[in-house]
């Protein structure tokens, strides 16, 4: 896929989608029967290699890490909650590469694999001369995390990077059981947490489906209170 093409639309196995910011390398590949979104973020100045969600397919995800960087070089899997859907890879991925793994300090406990770094809200994971923050999204799981890279464009202009796994979609929040209790944590956590703090542009990563916008999410946020999913 050529990378001026990005859209935030890739092809179930298919072709990995391919964004290229200032500092950073985004890709974005589906793996496995749900159609999970894996995504690999590469420090452009030295290498350095951060995975989000080992979803599924590890030989497919092992090539995703090669197309980024030389030697199958993966520093981080940060997995972004504890559903079997994305941690499918996780154990396999990290044996072969030697990644360090995270997840949501509340989720770590039901991942079978071994977290090496249980996360909290607000922390900052470095990678190369790249830096990501952890944004804790209660609801969908106890320990759902979001991970956001800010950085600037090729204009010099602030640019949101945010990686939402499934507790946002566009269209909604993540699933919550029907339990009014953990939607309203949810939507409470997406609106302070996310809208509040992150401007339209910035861009939303889900952890399956297609990308969007804050923009384009945000005039719908009432009526998703009002529905109560």
């Amino acid at each position: 896929m050529d990378e001026s093409e990005y859209t935030g639309h890739v092809e179930p196995h298919g072709e990995s989608g391919v964004r290229t910011l200032k500092g950073l390398q985004i890709r974005k590949a589906s793996v496995g029967p749900m159609d999970n979104n894996a995504y690999l973020l590469t420090c452009r100045s030295t290498g350095a290699q951060l995975l989000i969600d080992a979803a599924a397919e590890p030989d497919r995800l092992r090539r995703l890490v090669a197309e980024g960087a030389e030697h199958n070089w993966l520093d981080l899997i940060v997995t972004t909650h504890s559903h079997h859907d994305h941690v499918g890879a996780l154990e396999e991925l990290a044996a072969a590469t030697g990644a360090r793994t995270a997840a949501g300090a509340e989720d770590a406990k039901e991942i079978v694999a071994k977290i090496d770094l249980p996360l909290t809200h607000g922390q900052v994971l470095e990678f190369g001369e790249q830096s990501v923050r952890i944004i804790a999204l209660r609801g969908h799981t106890p320990g759902s995390v979001a991970v956001l890279w800010s950085g600037v464009d090729d204009a010099g202009d602030p640019s949101d990077h945010l990686f939402t796994g499934d507790s946002l979609f566009p269209g909604g929040v993540g699933n919550t059981g029907d339990d009014p209790q953990r939607f309203t944590q949810l939507l409470d956590d997406v609106e302070q947490r996310i809208f509040a703090e992150l401007p339209d542009s910035t861009w939303v990563y889900p952890g399956h489906g297609d990308d969007t916008t804050l923009g384009e999410q945000r005039p719908a946020l009432p009526q998703w209170r009002e529905r109560g999913w």
